[in-house]
């Protein structure tokens, strides 16, 4: 709820003020008779009474009375802008290569160089924040798949599942028909319009009893669109290893099925891409969010809440208590 402030709703009522005005004036300029005395000392010494001391009250009862009734049918409010969203969200599964060649170090974080993974997870992590509207669930795999984290719209819970993840933990191995498989069990029963999985890998499949062809042609069949990220750089990668003297760094051919990956996007209609350091990665993920939008739909309206009553009621109190004070203690009687 967005405070919207405080106004009055028909503030043209104010111009009674200026009746208010004229009237004062006029008052005040009016003349009283002479009084057939030389010199007023002679009155100097008689006190004024109680009630000729405040007889000015009842009148500025009525005064005060007749601004407060004026603010009243001015109709003082305080306004709230409410907004509700309305979203179509999408369902996307986040399936994320963990096998051992994810250790890579041709990617760079702060200048410095970088695991492939280490990378993988701040880059997917500033995408997580991009969906405040989505369901995102995310899927681990080497040389099996499982669900590291079920469809949410909890992006800070994601993202702690995300910490979590490291190099190995499912096997050195790349099942990516197992991951596409597992993406796809998690969103088939989902009532979403849009359905993705964005997979991420830098290695050939090598594992796991299903084949990315038939996973890919499964996700086609239910309406699943897959878009594929190839990560690294071709030929020899650094990557550090254990030795009996402690960490040593290492070289090692790696390369990714680009074909592949191909295969699996163009079969379910999404894209696939390459991404060769940090920028091209964080480029990727970019597009990908430009090209998936949440529809939302965003309906604003405004809630007043009437305050004409601190007004009309102590403008009727005042005006009842000047009314009952001219006609009792502070009545004239004229002859």
């Amino acid at each position: 709820m967005i405070p919207h402030g405080f106004h009055f709703a028909s503030p043209l009522f104010f111009l009674f003020y200026l009746v208010l005005g004229l009237f004062l004036v006029k008052q005040s300029s009016l003349k009283t008779g002479a009084l057939p005395f030389s010199s007023l000392t002679l009155f100097d010494s008689l006190d004024k009474t109680l009630r000729q001391r405040f007889s000015f009250i009842p009148n500025m009862l009525f005064i005060f009375s007749f601004i407060l009734a004026v603010m009243a049918l001015a109709r003082p409010q305080i306004t709230n802008q409410l907004t509700e969203n309305f979203t179509q969200g999408i369902d996307i599964v986040l399936a994320l290569d963990t096998s051992g060649s994810m250790k890579g170090l041709d990617f760079e974080l702060d200048g410095n160089e970088a695991t492939r993974l280490d990378v993988v997870k701040k880059v997917v992590a500033d995408f997580v924040d991009k969906r405040p509207y989505d369901r995102l669930g995310m899927v681990v795999f080497g040389d099996y798949a499982y669900t590291q984290s079920p469809l949410t719209t909890d992006g800070a819970t994601l993202k702690s599942y995300l910490s979590r993840i490291e190099i190995g933990i499912a096997g050195d191995g790349t099942a990516i028909g197992n991951a596409i498989a597992t993406g796809v069990k998690r969103l088939k029963d989902q009532k979403t319009k849009s359905k993705i999985i964005i997979l991420l890998t830098d290695g050939k499949s090598n594992a796991g009893e299903i084949t990315p062809d038939m996973a890919s042609q499964i996700a086609h069949d239910l309406g699943i669109k897959i878009y594929t990220i190839g990560v690294g750089t071709m030929g020899p990668v650094p990557y550090y290893e254990d030795s009996l003297f402690g960490k040593r760094k290492a070289y090692a051919e790696m390369d990714y099925d680009e074909e592949a990956l191909q295969n699996i996007a163009k079969a379910t209609g999404g894209l696939s891409f390459h991404a060769k350091n940090t920028q091209e990665l964080e480029n990727i993920y970019t597009e990908i969010d430009k090209l998936e939008k949440t529809e939302i739909k965003i309906k604003q309206y405004q809630e007043s809440k009437e305050l004409y009553a601190y007004c009309l009621i102590p403008a009727l109190f005042l005006f009842v208590a000047a009314l009952l004070l001219s006609r009792t203690y502070f009545m004239r009687v004229t002859a």
